[in-house]
């Protein structure tokens, strides 16, 4: 019986050159899978860097792989990482509200198995490519991909850091953080109702029981997904964007990555 984790990287590579040549950002679609689901992500690296260079992981929100997740992966291309964003649904699927968001959120969220097995499918396919320096890889998730990139962490993925932007972080198996060998670090709105303060305490409990090299930062007045200026401004659902938490949560990445692959 083949393993969750197992991957088959097809050669289906559509090459997407970007318009902004002087920044020499590559970009290519990439048809992999888990186990017989196709899934298709989302590459992007700095053609100008000669030899390997560390690679991030990026997860997407409930939404699934859209513009929002490329645009963080062509950002950190241009920081001069070879960045794969990781398509958790699978090739196709592509939420169009948040009814459809919720419904397949909720499918890993119930499974945290598979999701993980999709990151890690997704971990593999960056692991293996040309450009990525193998022992610097890092992971990076914004709300249902943070929740997910820790997921990844639980797994015992061998990699040195995870970085959550307003993501879950609770866990049905809060045991499995001693399989934890990266770093981690949360970046959290201190006023987000969709990750209560009961949830945050059993984080920060969990990551100490388990010996973790951990940080959670708080953006004071930060909601949920405050790093997307597509949210927009509601209240009432708990969503909205804040742009000083948006530029200060990337500067701590920056500072994050900068000591994890020293």
């Amino acid at each position: 019986m083949k393993s969750l984790f197992s991957v088959l990287i097809t050669p289906v590579v559509v090459l997407l050159t970007s318009t902004h040549a002087l920044a020499a950002i590559q970009t290519k679609v990439v048809e992999y899978k888990q186990g017989n689901t196709v899934l298709e992500g989302y590459l992007a690296y700095d053609d100008a860097i000669q030899g390997k260079r560390p690679g991030v992981l990026v997860v997407h929100e409930w939404n699934g792989l859209q513009d929002y997740a490329k645009k963080r992966t062509e950002q950190l291309a241009k920081l001069g990482y070879v960045a794969f964003a990781a398509d958790i649904y699978g090739k196709g699927i592509r939420p169009k509200n948040p009814k459809e968001s919720g419904a397949q959120a909720t499918i890993y969220r119930k499974d945290r198995q598979l999701m993980r097995a999709r990151a890690n499918a997704g971990l593999e396919v960056l692991r293996k490519n040309q450009l990525t320096d193998a022992k610097r890889i890092a992971a990076i998730g914004y709300c249902f991909g943070g929740g997910t990139v820790l997921e990844l962490a639980r797994s015992g993925a061998n990699i040195a850091g995870v970085v959550s932007f307003h993501g879950n972080l609770d866990t049905p198996n809060p045991n499995d953080a001693k399989n934890i060998k990266a770093n981690v670090l949360v970046l959290h709105g201190a006023n987000d109702p969709l990750v209560p303060q009961q949830q945050v305490k059993g984080f920060q409990k969990e990551m100490q029981q388990a010996n973790v090299d951990w940080q959670l930062i708080s953006y004071p007045g930060a909601v949920h997904a405050f790093t997307n200026p597509e949210t927009g401004n509601d209240p009432s659902k708990g969503v909205a964007y804040n742009e000083a938490a948006d530029k200060q949560s990337w500067e701590a990445m920056k500072r994050f990555f900068a000591k994890i692959f020293k």
